[in-house]
């Protein structure tokens, strides 16, 4: 039986980092600073979710690649510091882009997250459309995300297919809970 350990918890925590960096972003952004000190509450608050995420997803990827384990991970850390980047604007004399931390960790994130679904589809760990799914959504989404820094603004029309795959593997997650066995 191979299961992903604390599935309902990291389905949680997908949909949970979903609303806390989109809230907490739409609010820093604000000039009243009671809002501007919540959003960055809820920025940090989406990157501890999100090291989270890669620390119980970590475990069960390693039992079966150290590497990509690891590789998943560092894409985690990665995407919590650069998405917590932005709270550093609070600092008067500091000014840190709203939108390359973001586009970065995002990059990020779909190349560590590419090999994650490989292993989840070899391991047949999820079913194998949805597995396939996460490697197309992330590789469109990635691409996406490095088209921004080279000044083509593509993310917003090419992030749906992986920003889906996240909130239905969320979904999936918590339906299926400790009950996930060979697909």
């Amino acid at each position: 039986m191979k299961k992903i350990q604390k599935a309902r918890t990291i389905g949680s925590f997908f949909l949970l980092a979903f609303l806390l960096y989109g809230i907490g972003r739409n609010i820093f952004e604000s000039e009243t600073l009671t809002e501007k000190y919540t959003g960055a509450l809820l920025i940090i608050a989406n990157s501890i979710i999100v090291l989270l995420i890669g620390i119980f997803l970590r475990k069960t990827l390693q039992k079966h690649n150290v590497l990509v384990g690891n590789i998943y991970l560092f894409s985690r850390v990665f995407e919590a510091i650069a998405l917590a980047s932005v709270v550093l604007n609070i600092i008067p004399t500091v000014n840190v882009s709203l939108d390359y931390g973001y586009f970065l960790a995002m990059i990020v994130l779909g190349i560590g997250s590419i090999p994650m679904c490989f292993i989840l589809l070899e391991h047949k760990i999820i079913p194998k459309w949805l597995a396939i799914w996460g490697m197309i959504g992330y590789a469109v989404f990635t691409f996406g995300f490095l088209m921004e820094l080279f000044g083509k603004e593509w993310s917003m029309y090419l992030l749906g297919l992986g920003g889906l795959w996240e909130i239905y593997f969320a979904i999936w997650l918590i339906i299926k809970g400790g009950k996930i066995t060979t697909c």
